[in-house]
């Protein structure tokens, strides 16, 4: 990704009169960086149309509760199969399925965190390509640590989804 750049030239202008210090200058994204990003939009719009062509509904026309990604021939839940309770990720394929159904409220009620991620992940999909068309991300002045921070607060959210279950099942 793109951490704030500076060259030796810049070193007696930090804006904090601190020679040796990187000023606050954005840099500019490679080429090779613009195509990569370029590159991941497009795999996040590949995952939404595989999203949208899932099935995310029973027989009877309810929404499936988790399951869905079996559909791509991937095995049922592991953790599901051998403790008979529910993953931290389990429901997210048909979270993101509903949603690309038009169905947020489902989507909301299957995973609420899946929804959450679904809706990050496609409102990155136009971020990212304004920023590889610009050159420089857009309100942010490197990109790791919000990457950080929202990996940190999806799998908190994620781990405290799966606690709020559990307890649930157990009881409830």
């Amino acid at each position: 990704m793109v951490p704030a750049s500076w060259t030796q030239s810049d070193a007696g202008r930090a804006p904090n009169g601190n020679p040796g210090q990187p000023p606050l200058v954005l840099s500019a994204l490679t080429r090779r960086m613009r195509v990569g990003v370029v590159v991941i939009a497009a795999g996040l719009v590949a995952l939404f149309l595989v999203a949208a062509w899932l099935n995310p509904y029973e027989s009877d026309g309810s929404p499936r509760g988790f399951g869905t990604h079996t559909q791509l021939g991937l095995p049922e839940c592991n953790f599901m199969r051998l403790t008979g309770l529910p993953c931290p990720s389990c429901g997210m394929t048909t979270s993101f399925a509903l949603l690309m159904h038009g169905d947020a409220l489902g989507s909301l009620r299957v995973n609420p965190v899946g929804t959450l991620l679904a809706v990050f992940l496609i409102g990155m999909i136009p971020w990212s390509l304004a920023g590889a068309a610009r050159g420089r991300w857009l309100w942010v002045r490197t990109l790791e640590p919000w990457l950080l921070r929202a990996v940190i607060a999806l799998t908190t959210l994620a781990l405290a989804r799966w606690v709020v279950l559990l307890g649930m099942r157990w009881w409830g």
